[in-house]
């Protein structure tokens, strides 16, 4: 296996682009791409996996210890050609101030070869200084190449290699010029998830032949095949115990609801659960299902249709108030509430939660979450009770809940639904508007298995209580 580090100067480099683009590319020329995307973060991994037809997993030093992230790359990257590692923000950009949750450092744990896509508008020989600078920050990072993006011309391609050239030692490994075709659309949260193209497979398609038409992919191969060969586990990293045998787990899938970490839903097959993909858009009938696991998304760009389907909205508040085990993030949670408002229109959505949702022009909650567990967290705990370190990115807000609302988490560290709490209760269901991810150190999969086994064993012993009643209701 052989590896290379996809980073940038800065932010907005179009780094993913070009990522999307090589692994398109390198696809075409019928090689086996494992993707992998620093930080937390689900669209630009459905761009990815979608460009490489292979799931796209994160690694993230916030939620993932060391050696799971090491252990994650091993795994998935032990039986394909080269894995292509696309980083978040600038290379040394990061929360701390040693840069130890870097993108600089995510390529020195690795050992992986980085490639740095610039941003050249506007430069000439002002490119030289920077290419020194990155090199000398931390000499243990090995800068093995760059991508000049954004070129006005031939001209300014031939300024900037000649620049290059002279004063660094480092590679021109493509030059890809200005072209508004290759651009994918984005809107509040950042690019639009592939599930909403239906043009999707074309324009990566295009993308991939642009790259490889301005990429040198030869020299590319040869840098990444200059990694080492880290471990191969035997198992998964996401792996947990086989506890969901037999279960049918509900999944949200479609144009409103894609925010699934790939690993999480691995993790609850490799248990042994069954995942029923569930369209909110237009299934009409809610399947036979243990389980209903509703992630994140955009519910507001599609709500006038969530609305319309009446028949399932009330199939899955009936299913939650009869008990059914349910688990909703962010987009899942704005689907089960009162009402969604969203420029001055106002949507039905299931009701389950008494409370009204809306959007506004600035995020809500954006970020590294870290929550404490309360008493009022319905599923078993299989782990010493922590803090769980998880992420959250919502524009909008829940509003006007009860007063005595019950919630499963007290906010440590950022915003959930009022700022202090998050994971609201009610019955079998918890709803967050932070996003959790299985790693080793929080196996949620496994708790929310156990959890319907639970309570597949007091309905069928008639001894199930439903949990957080709403005040004067009884069971």
């Amino acid at each position: 296996m052989s590896q290379v580090f996809i980073s940038a100067a800065h932010k907005s480099s179009g780094k993913t682009t070009v990522s999307i683009g090589l692994c398109a590319a390198l696809r075409a020329r019928g090689l086996k791409v494992q993707p992998f995307k620093k930080g937390p973060d689900y669209i630009d991994p459905m761009w990815l996996g979608r460009a490489s037809s292979r799931n796209c997993h994160n690694l993230d030093f916030y939620t993932m210890p060391c050696d799971e992230i090491v252990d994650t790359v091993g795994y998935y990257g032990q039986n394909s050609d080269i894995s292509v590692i696309e980083g978040n923000k600038g290379l040394y950009d990061g929360l701390d101030l040693d840069g130890s949750n870097s993108n600089a450092a995510l390529a020195k744990l690795l050992d992986a070869p980085v490639v740095l896509v610039l941003d050249a508008r506007g430069m000439t020989r002002g490119i030289a200084p920077l290419i020194l600078g990155y090199q000398q920050f931390d000499p243990e990072v090995r800068i093995g190449g760059v991508i000049l993006n954004q070129l006005g011309g031939s001209r300014h391609e031939s300024k900037l290699r000649a620049v290059i050239e002279h004063y660094t030692d480092v590679k021109v490994l493509g030059a890809v010029a200005r072209h508004h075709d290759m651009e994918i659309l984005e809107r509040h949260l950042g690019l639009i998830p592939s599930n909403e193209q239906d043009n999707a497979d074309r324009h990566i398609a295009h993308i991939g032949d642009s790259i490889a038409q301005q990429v040198d992919l030869d020299a590319l191969l040869a840098l990444a095949g200059t990694a080492p060969n880290p471990p191969a586990p035997v198992e998964s990293p996401f792996s947990i115990a086989p506890v969901g045998k037999g279960l049918r787990i509900g999944i949200a899938r479609d144009e409103a609801f894609g925010f699934y970490y790939p690993g999480d839903l691995e993790a609850m097959q490799h248990a042994g659960a069954e995942l029923v993909s569930i369209n909110t858009l237009r299934d009409e009938t809610l399947p036979d299902i243990d389980g209903l696991f509703i992630g994140g998304g955009f519910p507001e760009s599609c709500m006038q249709q969530l609305q319309a389907n009446r028949q399932l909205r009330k199939q899955i508040r009936d299913a939650i108030e009869n008990g059914l085990p349910t688990y909703a993030e962010c987009g899942g949670l704005m689907y089960l509430a009162r009402s969604l408002n969203w420029r001055d229109k106002t949507c039905e959505m299931v009701g389950i939660i008494p409370g009204d949702v809306s959007m506004h022009e600035r995020p809500q909650g954006r970020g590294y979450v870290r929550l404490g567990e309360t008493d009022a967290l319905p599923w078993p705990a299989i782990q010493p009770q922590r803090e769980i370190a998880a992420h959250e990115f919502h524009y909008s807000r829940l509003d006007n809940l009860e007063p005595d609302a019950s919630f499963a988490f007290d906010v440590i560290r950022g915003a959930g639904i009022d700022g202090q709490h998050d994971g609201y209760t009610y019955k079998n269901l918890l709803a967050c508007y932070t996003h959790q991810r299985s790693t080793r150190n929080n196996r949620w999969t496994e708790r929310f298995l156990r959890f319907v086994v639970d309570q597949q064993t007091q309905r069928h012993t008639g001894t199930q209580p439903l949990l957080n009643e709403r005040k004067g209701e009884s069971t």
